[in-house]
């Protein structure tokens, strides 16, 4: 990938970037209160005496919560520190009941870390670039303030206080929109698999909060700004390239960066000022009086580590070198945790139907699951979780496939009369199954070129690229049930004679 700059009327500018993405921890409960996490109730039915601040009410720690910082940093290779403390964050907003928030400034639970991302998708084994991780620590959110219930005044809805989250601090090695893409995609794939955040950025379980600032290539870092709580891959990139060219437009003008906290507008593409950037001391953190350091004994790390899957760069390596998969389809299966999941379920049941090893079916069932499959599902409105999409409907289709039953045409077919129509889908695959008589498809290769003697003339004059209108006029004399290879075979045959 070249290097990004922005031209100035002065001269190139270098963007420099890191992000501090707020990931919800996927718990039952919150941070320091046995309250509920779901998403979608209604608002203030999720609050405990704790996280509305009663008077005497104390803070106990969630043990999941901490388990799932703890499996996050040793899924991007970071230190655990096995002591680390939580402290008080002082700051009065309308929806921060308590008046501070409890996190982790000075001793956070986990260290460095580093996450390596791929540059280009549609190039896997192009450019690689390593995004270093300051610390990941964990923190209770606070609530939400409604501005559109009411005319003249704001409601507060406390369901989200107390909520867990991971702060994940990367550094500032991001030096254009798409590599903090291909970061923040990188590191929602590596949450998901691991279990510790679902990931819907929608749903506000996942935002980006984003520092850039620009300067000459080679110079010190300057002046960055903070766009807070960036709820998409795309609006990271679009908020990055906005602030960058406006910081550049400043400084060419005389003016002056200003560090400040901005907020980005999804519909104008755009950023606007919010405040100015407190600094650390403006928040008077000191250590919560009434929580314990934590202590992590070996035992629960150990716990900690041997439940973690098989993580997503482990597996598209596996795929790769263990089922002979091509490093796009490998980086495609592995790109979401359902669908690696949905492939390794289909895999293992195409193989035991077909009496095969899984790296002989490999190429054919990622074939159907990356390309056939989402093609009829999407030409006929069906979801992807629609029960007629079920492993064992797609191991039928895929095992007479590669059995030689069906042709791949007629697998796409018969799919979509499944997922359409009421039939005995074991049924329709034994009706349309090709036929490998090498005599009835002579007499239909001899009926399409009797047919069509102006054209065979041209192929025999140099134009082969008629061959593939051959094929198809034969297939489509034997209603799709030819034998694809036996086909080209004797058409070959037949025109070189």
């Amino acid at each position: 990938m070249s290097s990004y700059r922005i031209n100035g009327a002065t001269g190139e500018w270098e963007v420099v970037i890191g992000l501090e993405v707020h990931a919800q921890v996927t718990s039952n409960s919150k941070l320091f209160s046995g309250a509920a996490t779901a998403f979608g109730a209604e608002p203030n039915s999720q609050v405990s005496l704790v996280d509305a601040a009663m008077p005497g009410m104390l803070p106990v720690p969630n043990r999941e919560c901490i388990r799932q910082a703890v499996r996050t940093g040793m899924a991007i290779n970071a230190q655990i520190n096995k002591w680390s403390r939580f402290d008080r964050k002082n700051y009065f907003y309308a929806d921060l009941p308590q008046g501070y928030q409890i996190s982790q400034l000075f001793h956070p639970i986990v260290g460095e870390g580093e996450i390596e991302v791929i540059l280009d998708p549609k190039d896997p084994e192009g450019s690689t670039k390593t995004i270093g991780i300051e610390r990941i620590h964990v923190e209770q959110d606070a609530g939400k303030l409604m501005h559109d219930q009411h005319p003249t005044m704001s409601y507060v809805d406390l369901n989200r206080s107390g909520v867990a989250l991971m702060e994940i601090v990367s550094r500032p090695d991001m030096r254009s929109p798409a590599e903090a893409g291909a970061y923040l995609t990188k590191l929602r794939q590596i949450l998901r698999y691991v279990g510790s955040c679902d990931g819907n950025m929608d749903q506000g379980s996942m935002r980006a909060d984003v520092n850039v600032s620009v300067r000459r290539p080679g110079e010190p870092f300057g002046t960055r700004t903070e766009t807070k709580n960036v709820n998409s891959v795309r609006f990271v990139m679009a908020a990055i390239e906005h602030e960058a060219s406006r910081q550049v437009d400043v400084l060419e003008s005389g003016g002056q960066i200003v560090q400040e906290t901005r907020l980005f507008d999804p519909d104008s593409g755009t950023t606007r000022s919010m405040r100015s950037k407190e600094d650390a001391h403006d928040y008077r953190y000191f250590p919560d009086p009434d929580l314990l350091p934590l202590e992590l004994d070996d035992a629960f790390l150990e716990e900690c580590r041997a439940s973690l899957p098989e993580l997503p760069d482990a597996k598209r390596h596996r795929y790769e070198t263990g089922l002979g998969l091509s490093a796009y389809n490998a980086n495609a299966l592995t790109a979401d945790v359902e669908t690696a999941r949905e492939f390794e379920a289909l895999l293992s049941s195409v193989a035991a139907a077909s009496g095969k090893d899984e790296a002989a079916v490999a190429k054919r069932v990622a074939n159907w699951l990356l390309s056939e499959q989402p093609g009829v599902l999407n030409a006929n409105n069906v979801a992807s979780n629609d029960p007629k999409n079920s492993i064992e409907a797609n191991t039928a289709i895929v095992v007479a496939t590669e059995s030689g039953l069906i042709s791949g045409s007629k697998a796409k077919e018969i799919f979509e009369l499944h997922l359409t129509k009421d039939i005995d889908l074991a049924a329709e695959i034994e009706a349309n199954k090709q036929t490998s008589d090498t005599g009835a498809i002579e007499a239909a290769v001899d009926a399409v070129l009797a047919a069509n003697a102006d054209k065979v003339a041209e192929y025999k004059g140099g134009k082969e690229a008629l061959f593939g209108f051959f094929v198809g006029q034969t297939m489509k004399a034997m209603q799709g049930k030819g034998n694809p290879q036996l086909v080209n075979q004797v058409l070959k045959g037949k025109l070189s004679a």
